[in-house]
């Protein structure tokens, strides 16, 4: 019952993790810019494509993870540490910077984006969809995964997300007018104060992981004596 217990956690926690850090409703402007004038059809095919690119970057950085750490001598609290400042740092800019803007239509980045025949992977994937962020906090999550089990409840957790960034991108247009400037510009705040408790929440584990080490405790011990 534990184990079946730990699956479904890891999961929610997947999602609850990611989803605020990806932050679909914030993106829907963005999205709509670079793909105006695009047919409906056209449009949900760039997107259905952009999600599926976000899940395989998503999970190559997941099962290579400990493969980047063991290459580079990356410690598990060292990368919850990490990860958690620059997740911290992006929520602390959403939380306390200037109201999110949709770009003119004369933008030369979206001008470029939407002159590309596809742009599935660049910009929509990366870095709209799995940027920064969302890549630190899935190489965050290699540090609970201790099974091949845990592995599978991370990446339908990531499933879940990409489920849910397809549904709301889809009905972008419709979200944004519901919404509002000031609804939009409310809803990044919490989603960013969100993220900021996420990030401080990876470093005090990293910290607590740190001092808990056998090892460091050992040492401190031989240096007190």
């Amino acid at each position: 019952m534990s184990s079946v217990s730990h699956f479904w956690e890891l999961i929610l926690g997947t999602v609850i993790a990611l989803l605020p850090v990806l932050n679909p409703l914030a993106s829907a402007p963005t999205f709509l810019a670079i793909t105006e004038g695009d047919t409906p059809e056209y449009r949900r095919r760039q997107l259905r494509m952009a999600c599926v690119y976000m899940v395989a970057i998503l999970v190559s950085f997941l099962v290579g993870g400990t493969f980047i750490m063991g290459f580079f001598g990356l410690s598990i609290p060292g990368l919850r540490i990490a990860g958690g400042l620059v997740v911290a740092g992006i929520g602390f800019t959403m939380l306390m910077g200037p109201a999110r803007k949709e770009r003119s239509p004369d933008d030369p980045a979206e001008a470029e984006a939407r002159a590309k025949r596809d742009i599935s992977f660049s910009p929509l994937a990366m870095p709209m969809l799995s940027g920064p962020g969302s890549i630190a906090v899935t190489v965050g999550f290699t540090s609970l995964a201790n099974h091949w089990l845990d592995y599978a409840a991370i990446i339908l957790g990531i499933l879940v997300v990409a489920v849910i960034t397809y549904a709301t991108l889809r009905l972008s247009d419709r979200v944004v007018r519901g919404i509002g400037v000031n609804g939009m510009n409310a809803l990044t705040k919490v989603m960013g104060f969100l993220i900021l408790c996420i990030g401080i929440q990876f470093v005090v584990n990293g910290v607590v992981g740190i001092v808990t080490d056998p090892t460091f405790v050992r040492g401190i011990r031989d240096a007190l004596n």
